[in-house]
């Protein structure tokens, strides 16, 4: 069991102010969470690292409380009490993933008792880690959010990310010809090996192209967008009559800043769209924003949570762990993050 149980204070870093990963974060000392009704404290191994907490740091998240501020959404970690998980009674000690309404970069976090999830004790801790956000926000995407049929021509952008590599092997579980854009070499073959038929170099191809001229006015079924802007509108203008494209991130703001000519412009690249024009061409647009659905639907994230560990049990989904670093690298795993090196999931460890 994890010795933070016996700590006399919980540990967390907090942004302090936005900016860069070596100026922003300050470990500091507080009191561990009090038992509260409905919710389930956790001691935790340690957390993960999303493009959101990015975001979040350099103040381009309009959800992250203000500064200053713990972020960070999922933890793996031991149930320091007698918990109840569904119908279901678990002792304390029970290992779990935990996913928290911000506040993940600490010893112990205080999480909604429908966002717990009981794992096994073999699965590392940077697979359990990636199961709580991108597996979840990948599961909500491809299996709730629209169906995926083995004749589907299917886009994913960012493949190599977290949340990518989720989507590209719960797709390759359908059966359907899947495209997938990465920035390197090594990230294409990476993305080549988890399932991708037709690997993308965004640095060196239009994606649009290459698709128009591989499916000609046929076009996609489904365009899966993490990065917004101008990648979201010719990712829409590649779908054919009745595709569909799931936006769940806008990673094209961090390039652009703070200031509100960049934020204009960044709304601009999205492209305006009519209801006539979806109407017309059966298309249609779907957002995901897996914060706000933990926030107003508790029993979606308890569902996907639950689905996902599953299909870990069952060796069909296997998350790949990006890098983990101790504690005290929390700002070169940002700066790691931040640079677009990872595949896969990074993971911080206590």
């Amino acid at each position: 069991m994890c010795s933070f149980i016996e700590m006399e204070k919980q540990r967390s870093f907090y942004i302090i102010k936005h900016g860069s990963a070596r100026t922003s974060f300050e470990l500091r000392e507080s009191e561990i969470p009090a038992k509260q009704d409905g919710y389930i404290r956790v001691v935790t191994e340690g957390f993960g690292i999303n493009f959101a907490d990015i975001m979040a740091r350099k103040g381009l998240y309009q959800d992250a409380p203000p500064t200053p501020c713990v972020v960070g959404y999922e933890s793996v970690g031991r149930t320091m009490d007698e918990s109840m998980i569904g119908n279901e009674t678990i002792p304390a000690g029970t290992r779990v993933v935990a996913f928290s309404r911000f506040g993940g970069y600490s010893t112990h976090v205080l999480a909604d008792e429908r966002a717990v999830q009981p794992i096994p004790e073999d699965i590392p801790l940077g697979e359990a880690l990636a199961l709580a956000v991108q597996y979840c926000t990948a599961y909500h995407c491809a299996e709730e959010r629209v169906s995926v049929f083995p004749e589907d021509h299917v886009l994913v952008q960012a493949a190599a990310g977290g949340v990518g590599t989720a989507l590209v092997q719960l797709l390759k579980r359908k059966g359907c010809t899947i495209y997938g854009t990465a920035g390197s070499d090594e990230k294409l073959k990476y993305i080549q090996e988890q399932g991708v038929h037709h690997p993308i170099n965004y640095r060196t191809q239009d994606f649009a192209r290459v698709i128009k001229d591989k499916l000609g006015s046929r076009g996609l079924d489904i365009v899966f967008d993490s990065l917004g802007g101008k990648s979201y509108s010719k990712g829409f203008n590649s779908l054919g009559k009745g595709g569909r494209i799931i936006g769940y991130g806008a990673s094209e703001q961090v390039a652009g800043g703070l200031a509100a000519i960049n934020q204009l412009k960044l709304a601009a690249n999205f492209g305006l769209f009519s209801p006539i024009q979806l109407l017309m061409n059966s298309k249609a647009m779907i957002g995901v924003n897996m914060l706000h659905v933990a926030d107003d639907r508790p029993e979606v994230l308890s569902r996907t949570m639950k689905a996902v560990v599953e299909l870990w049990k069952a060796g069909e989904i296997k998350p790949i762990v990006g890098a983990e670093f101790p504690a005290e690298q929390l700002a070169e795993a940002h700066e790691f993050v931040e640079g677009r090196k990872s595949m896969g999931k990074v993971a911080i460890k206590w």
